[in-house]
């Protein structure tokens, strides 16, 4: 995929198309991040293990999704 070309035509949209399709991307982005925790979870995962794929703290992924 050429996502350089793909920013390009993004960019030279309306903004406020673009920027929608920004923030359904977000949602998106954090749904399945939230439901490959929580798969993690059920297969024995520790929080280590989930932050360290994550790129971030064992603590700041138990405080973004350990409820």
């Amino acid at each position: 995929m050429d996502w350089e070309g793909v920013s390009t035509r993004v960019v030279e949209t309306d903004p406020a198309v673009s920027l929608r399709a920004v923030g359904a991307l977000h949602r998106l982005a954090e749904q399945l991040e939230a439901a490959s925790v929580a798969h993690a979870r059920k297969q024995g995962w520790t929080w280590e293990q989930i932050g360290d794929a994550l790129g971030m703290s064992r603590q700041s992924a138990h405080a973004k999704y350990g409820r």
